[in-house]
């Protein structure tokens, strides 16, 4: 990595993250010279593994699935495989175990998952099943959608022209439906359900959110589909992989170079002041992979704003806090639930009721009783990631 100074290049991205470095990769791509100042000593943001809970062991400290980046065309297009990528894969993508020690399971094999949700209600395989052909009917066009810039018109009137006009319209209606009403509307038994609804909480959405079904469907769909895959040699690859790419392409990226300032003329950013002093500028466009507040606030400055976003920045809302604990196994968790012995991500404590009450602590601003647990075990993901007959886990 180059951290020498650079006189202005024709994009400043603030930030190393995952966005921020694919930002640099499509700007580098067309031709644009990219500067890339981060503030840590390594790139990635919330994406990060290393060996810190025990040598050996590799621990993503932070994200550690990639259903999305999996499905993305954005990602897929960088041919990242080219710079060191790779994905892996756990036998069974998710297990829900329920209090009573049943278990749904959510597989690659839509016939192993539909058969795993019989077992809770008879006919709910083939209702499973009917959902995922739904979903593949409008895969392409609704992943175009959601990874290209916002709106995305073209990739909209798409997706409506292949939905027609009923099935938009249902659409519409699932869009804003709770994923609890959604579940009871498509299923009998309890498996399929929770399955929905413990997806959607991995956006932090409660069963009876507004809009939770559709993301427990995505991430669900997803995870039938695509799988949650996880980088081979842990998370860190997937962010060597962008700024390799990124610098093979003539791209610079300096560390341990945080931006104390967006440099703003005549109302438009030119460039960026460094906690130092340093000013560099931007013939182009400076971009951001940052926290709004930080960038409005901190980095640009509220007197270059409109007072009504200056206003809606009072508002703003984080999603709810969460608590990672690493681990380093001896040996793999012996579940009694013996399916969950076969996922890379695991839901464990509550069934439906269950999640609608720890949802509903959570709103309370309480400690839930009998919490939501997900958890991952990244050996059985990635045979790489702890030596034989150990496991790398979190919860």
């Amino acid at each position: 990595m180059d951290h020498g100074p650079r006189d202005a290049p024709d994009a400043i991205v603030v930030g190393a993250g995952h966005n921020g470095l694919v930002a640099a990769n499509t700007l580098a791509d067309a031709g644009w010279d990219v500067l890339v100042v981060e503030a840590n000593d390594h790139p990635g943001g919330a994406i990060w593994s290393d060996e810190s809970v025990r040598p050996g062991f590799v621990t993503d400290l932070y994200s550690a699935f990639y259903p999305l980046g999996a499905a993305s065309p954005v990602l897929g297009a960088l041919e990242l495989d080219r710079h060191g990528l790779s994905w892996q894969h756990a036998p069974a993508v998710l297990a829900h175990v329920f209090p009573d020690d049943r278990c749904a399971l959510l597989t690659r094999d839509v016939g192993d998952t539909a058969a795993s949700l019989d077992a809770f209600a008879p006919g709910d395989g083939a209702a499973w099943v009917q959902l995922v052909e739904e979903f593949e009917h409008i895969r392409a066009q609704l992943i175009a959608a959601l990874f290209r810039p916002f709106p995305p018109p073209l990739a909209t009137l798409r997706l409506l022209r292949r939905l027609r006009v009923a099935g938009a319209l249902r659409f519409a209606r699932f869009a804003l439906q709770p994923v609890r009403r959604f579940g009871d509307e498509r299923f009998d038994g309890a498996g399929a359900p929770v399955l929905l609804a413990g997806n959607a909480l991995h956006t932090d959405l409660p069963p009876e959110g507004a809009g939770s079904a559709v993301y427990g469907w995505l991430l669900t769909m997803l995870g039938q589909t695509v799988g949650f895959p996880a980088p081979e040699g842990g998370s860190r690859r997937l962010v060597d992989a962008l700024a390799d790419r990124f610098e093979s392409r003539g791209g610079q990226l300096r560390l341990n170079a945080p931006v104390e300032r967006v440099i703003v003329e005549a109302g438009t950013a030119v460039g960026v002041r460094l906690a130092g002093g340093a000013a560099i500028r931007a013939r182009r466009a400076v971009l951001a992979d940052t926290s709004a507040p930080d960038l409005y606030r901190s980095l640009v400055g509220i007197e270059h704003l409109p007072p009504r976003l200056v206003r809606d920045l009072d508002n703003f809302q984080w999603d709810a806090r969460t608590l990672k604990v690493n681990w380093a196994l001896s040996a793999p968790i012996p579940w009694t639930a013996t399916e969950a012995r076969r996922a890379g991500t695991v839901h464990v404590g509550v069934d439906m009721d269950g999640l609608t009450f720890y949802s509903a602590a959570l709103a309370a601003r309480q400690v839930p009783r009998e919490p939501f647990l997900l958890i991952g075990q990244m050996t059985t993901t990635d045979p790489t990631r702890s030596p034989t007959g150990t496991e790398s886990a979190w919860v």
